[in-house]
């Protein structure tokens, strides 16, 4: 993985890539023994989603193992920190990063009596339990981290402010930053004015700077993921743009919410469609070369030596 932090050398690091409309640097990578590790990198590339639009604040994260599930660890400026992660008890068998409902919670080492729920999309479990507001969010990153904006701005512990970090982000999962086509630059020092078509395009620079099909394939899933990857969020945007048609009130504005309900409909199926393409981009590796035979010829066992007579019989002769 690779981070294209200001003050972080490329090397196989973790991180998200910043198109060039985002101006505030990200928060540091952890510094500890297991970042350059696959399995540490491969759970990292998991919480990108929650990871990166913190980073973005300027709040330094890390990924930690709690009591039964992998969370996000989140430092903050007066000592305290936030843990983003699944319900621990019970355990729940889906995968990292993609949880039934998120629980966020800001505690502090040393004061024990700081205890304070910010976010909570889990499920009621208790018997008459009343179902909580924030549970029909689910697994959806982008509640999790609007709360935290919030309750942070509030008690003046957010390093960076959000005006300051909103911009289009490309998660990058294990790539190395691909050098831009000539007739593609972007300048560094203007705002584009189509900033999501940027950042899809910085993709597709990625995409052509890739060494591997696992490269390609972890960009595959940012747009294939069925909870979080961009079609998903195309889908999202038809259907609210076909909501915002419906409140004209008229009979084109109608018309309109169903061809975009109907272009929501088709870019989902396009989604499931090519459900299997990571997988299948993946499995295009070449397999690892074959142990070279060796060139010395193959040893022969060797003829048994002959037995002599004993000398007394070769004596009588």
């Amino acid at each position: 993985m690779v981070a294209d932090d200001k003050d972080t050398p490329a090397t196989s690091h973790p991180g998200t890539r910043r198109t060039s409309v985002d101006t505030a640097p990200l928060a540091p990578l952890p510094n500890h023994r297991y970042v350059n590790t696959a399995w540490w990198q491969e759970l990292w590339r998991r919480h990108a989603h929650i990871t990166t639009p913190l980073r973005q604040r300027g709040l330094e994260c890390d990924i930690e193992f709690g009591l039964s599930a992998y969370i996000v660890h989140v430092s903050l400026p007066d000592g305290s920190y936030l843990i983003i992660g699944p319900p621990q008890e019970p355990s729940s068998d889906r995968p990292p990063g993609d949880p039934e409902g998120w629980i966020v919670t800001r505690q502090h080492p040393d004061d024990h009596a700081l205890f304070e729920v910010i976010y909570d999309s889990t499920p009621s479990t208790g018997p008459g339990a009343p179902e909580r507001p924030e549970a029909r969010n689910g697994g959806n990153a982008t509640h999790v981290v609007e709360a935290i904006d919030q309750r942070l701005t509030q008690l003046g512990l957010l390093p960076v402010p959000r005006s300051s970090t909103e911009g289009p982000l490309v998660s990058s999962a294990s790539q190395p930053r691909a050098p831009e086509s000539p007739d593609r630059s972007r300048s560094t020092d203007r705002t584009s004015a189509y900033v999501y078509g940027d950042a899809l395009l910085a993709l597709t620079d990625q995409l052509n700077g890739t060494e591997s099909h696992a490269d390609a394939a972890a960009l595959l899933h940012q747009i294939l993921d069925p909870n979080h990857g961009l079609l998903e969020r195309l889908g999202e945007f038809f259907e609210a743009a076909g909501e915002k048609a419906k409140e004209a009130e008229q009979d084109d504005g109608f018309d309109l919410s169903y061809d975009l309900a109907d272009a929501a409909a088709e870019i989902r199926n396009l989604g499931e469609v090519l459900h299997v393409a990571e997988d299948r981009m993946r499995a295009l590796n070449p397999p690892p070369p074959a142990p070279r035979p060796s060139a010395a010829p193959p040893r022969t066992s060797r003829l048994p030596l002959p037995v002599l007579p004993p000398a007394q019989l070769r004596q009588q002769r």
